[in-house]
């Protein structure tokens, strides 16, 4: 049987590893083009690209999947099978009917909840729980195919996007290890998902990294985890962009008063070696690691030795 993968970031490498380790025919792998890396800009393959490159298995990559010649270079590989895994473009309908056995997707979140393209970011970013992964059949809308099969991973508050990014994907190759030979048997009924049940996480935008200080301290402890390692959340220092990576759960009187008071949200309440003190919309929260404008990222501890914010600073301000 002829399989075609497709997909372009860490997230889909395990999946690909799987289907080359249990001895299915990978003919092809899609992913996204090259794209500038590093300090000098040098095209750099995607991770999936570099791990096919390892097996000799062809690339394809196309700029736009949905033109009628990249679907007909897909096609030309003959796919019985399609599995993809965080590939980043929407598979056009021409190129969904070409398998027999369908076109499957590998999605890092516990379907109809967190359609769409950052699933795993905004699980963090609204305090779930638990999240996990969904094998699901492709169909034209955006992640709305019958399900296959799932797993949960629960969401600890240590967990960072990053850290949820490696256990589903490794969560995921497990899945897709144990789904296709029951799938390919005929031993699974797909089953459609509950429309009421949907919900959908969009690309991050510059906004969603943004910090409302308005906001309360537990909701801003989970944005800024979700947005590390990347892009991070910002807030403005003085009217430059002030990156935080990390800071600390806010303990129960923390969430509700802590040191706040009744002043602004976004002003600095002090800053010690263990962090940054700073009111928000509910109590206040302790910043950890940061990144001053034109620096690299520090503990706050780091910062206090050689830039101390004095206390009294409105983080937030333009000017």
């Amino acid at each position: 049987m002829n399989v075609v993968f497709m997909g372009t970031p860490d997230f889909a490498v395990p999946s690909l590893q799987v289907l080359l380790e249990q001895g299915y025919n990978v003919v092809a792998v899609v992913t996204q083009p090259d794209r500038p890396k590093g300090r000098k800009r040098e095209l750099a393959p995607t991770p999936v690209k570099a791990e096919a490159m390892k097996h000799g298995i062809p690339v394809l990559q196309p700029v736009k999947l949905r033109d009628p010649a990249a679907v007909e270079e897909v096609s030309s590989f003959k796919p019985d099978l399609i599995v993809t895994a965080a590939y980043g473009q929407i598979l056009p309908k021409s190129l969904l009917a070409v398998p027999q056995h369908g076109c499957i997707n590998v999605h890092g979140s516990l379907l109809p909840k967190y359609r769409g393209g950052a699933p795993i970011q905004h699980a963090v970013m609204n305090g779930e729980p638990v999240t996990g992964v969904t094998i699901m059949y492709m169909a034209a809308g955006l992640d709305t195919g019958d399900m296959i099969s799932n797993v949960e991973v629960p969401i600890t508050d240590e967990d960072t996007a990053g850290t949820l990014f490696d256990k589903l994907s490794v969560a995921g190759a497990e899945l897709l290890r144990t789904t296709l030979p029951e799938l390919l048997a005929g031993r699974i009924q797909a089953v459609q998902q509950n429309e009421a049940d949907a919900t959908y996480s969009p690309n991050i935008s510059r906004e969603d990294e943004r910090i409302d200080w308005t906001k309360s301290s537990l909701q801003l402890f989970n944005q800024i985890r979700g947005l590390n390692p990347m892009p991070g959340a910002f807030t403005l220092l003085h009217g430059e962009v002030f990156k935080v990576w990390a800071s600390r759960k806010p303990a129960d009187d923390e969430r509700t008063n802590g040191s706040a008071g009744k002043v602004r949200p976004g002003t600095v309440l002090q800053m010690t070696d263990d962090g940054l003190e700073v009111a928000t919309g509910s109590g206040s929260i302790w910043l950890t690691h940061v990144q001053p404008a034109g620096k690299k990222a520090m503990s706050v501890s780091d910062l206090k030795r050689g830039t101390p914010i004095a206390k009294g600073t409105v983080l937030g301000e333009t000017n």
